[in-house]
């Protein structure tokens, strides 16, 4: 499923090969942008936190998060 915020990113790239972009459009695009990432990084998140290593010695262990 392609997201909806990645189908506008797009537009502005094909926007932008033909024309430069309004100060407007900069902007939204700019928005956009962070939208996307975020719902990228919640998406990444859950799918770490639902993650198993499985070992050779079939033990299984959930991924910890990294110290910082």
């Amino acid at each position: 499923m392609e997201n909806k915020y990645l189908k506008r990113i797009n537009e502005f790239s094909r926007i932008a090969k033909e024309r430069e972009l309004t100060d407007e459009e900069k902007k939204e695009r700019n928005e956009v942008r962070q939208k996307y990432l975020e719902e990228f990084r919640k998406s990444m998140t859950a799918i770490l936190d639902n993650t198993y290593i499985k070992y050779p010695d079939n033990t299984v262990e959930k991924l910890k998060r990294k110290e910082k």
